[in-house]
């Protein structure tokens, strides 16, 4: 089986919007088997010129490929992630290179949250958490539980990834976060 049918291995990526901001943040543990090869890589990053926040689980090489194409597809729809997240969707879909590639990808801007997956998917949560990766379900749950706190979406990222990182070997407790307040408009061209 393939890591599409058995879920991921190797990270955790945890996505809430809260409030005024939205916040996507990453382990940085990248392991082969059994062994941790690195424990400081970036898997969280920002593209579209700052405005869109995006973190990834899966093969890195097959997700700086994606980021790409994002990236690319940002530039045609400026301003539009939905529309470019469904347009790469297809792409990754329909092209034979991209299906062979293993890897998802949160993607977050003002106004959107969405994972996107190699199967064509283009979800959006309803409570605007999502986790994604080998410790994506433990980061999820822990942030859900804290929505209804007084945190702030960063500190129920940091609080959540840490969770994470207790329970999931795959994930470590070197987060990266990056953050967007959802209250600045779009630029205009």
């Amino acid at each position: 089986m393939s890591n599409s049918q058995t879920g991921w291995h190797g990270t955790t990526i945890l996505s809430v919007r809260k409030g005024n901001k939205i916040v996507v943040a990453g382990d940085g543990q990248v392991s082969i088997g059994q062994t941790v090869i690195k424990h400081n890589a970036i898997k969280v990053r920002r593209i579209g010129g700052g405005k869109v926040l995006t973190g990834f689980a899966g093969a890195t090489a097959d997700a700086f490929t994606l980021f790409e194409r994002l990236e690319t597809k940002l530039e045609k729809y400026p301003d539009q992630l939905m529309r470019a997240a469904v347009e790469m969707a297809k792409d990754w879909r329909m092209d034979r290179y991209l299906r062979r590639l293993e890897a998802m990808m949160i993607v977050a801007d003002h106004s959107d949250s969405l994972v996107l997956t190699g199967t064509g998917d283009v979800l959006a949560p309803d409570d605007g958490v999502i986790g994604i990766g080998s410790g994506g379900n433990y980061a999820l749950a822990a942030a859900r539980a804290l929505m209804d706190t007084e945190m702030d979406a960063e500190t129920i990222a940091r609080r959540a990834m840490k969770i994470a990182a207790e329970i999931c070997v795959y994930t470590n407790g070197s987060v990266v976060v990056e953050s967007i307040d959802v209250n600045e408009p779009a630029e205009t061209e």
